[in-house]
């Protein structure tokens, strides 16, 4: 009896030691880290178009710096192809360039939202419906969000290389 309880107890502090190990391992490291959820920007009818907002500065409910502008992103070489996102995409702040109308484009599988301008756009948000799960393309002319479902596949694919951005939207 006396042998039993002493493996139980040597077990139970052998246990009790690899957890706090563990515990403490994971909390030093998550301790450094910091997550912020995806923000949404609020997108307000203007005029008759409800997914076109003027000009106007956009609102924040959060009081977090801006985000790297997309010129901070290294640049794909010309060989390269563009490495696909599999998380939300940050929201970058607009480039001088593509300060025009914020445009919104909802599909089956989600939302995109492009602040168009006259020469260029920039990814303002990318949300996938519910069940759908999206990618992110981006190089210097064209955005591609792909969202996907079982066999299910939406593209809104922004493109500004041979003129004023252009905005399509495909499902296949």
């Amino acid at each position: 009896m006396r042998r039993g309880l002493v493996h139980v107890l040597a077990w139970l502090l052998a246990t009790s030691a690899a957890v706090t190990l563990s515990w403490w391992g994971v909390h030093t490291v998550m301790a450094g880290t910091a997550y912020d959820p995806p923000r949404a920007l609020p997108i307000t009818a203007a005029d008759d178009d409800p997914t076109t907002q003027g000009s106007k500065p956009l609102a924040s409910a959060t009081s977090r710096p801006p985000s790297p502008s997309p010129t901070a992103f290294p640049r794909p070489s010309a060989t390269a192809a563009p490495t696909p996102s599999r998380t939300p995409t940050p929201t970058p702040t607009p480039s001088a360039a593509a300060t025009g109308a914020v445009k919104a484009y909802d599909t089956d599988g989600g939302r995109a939202v492009f602040d168009l301008g006259d020469t260029s756009a920039t990814l303002v948000s990318a949300t996938p419906g519910t069940g759908w799960s999206m990618q992110v393309w981006k190089t210097e002319s064209w955005i591609r969000i792909e969202f996907s479902r079982s066999t299910d596949r939406v593209s809104v694919f922004c493109t500004w290389h041979d003129g004023p951005p252009q905005v399509q939207v495909e499902t296949y």
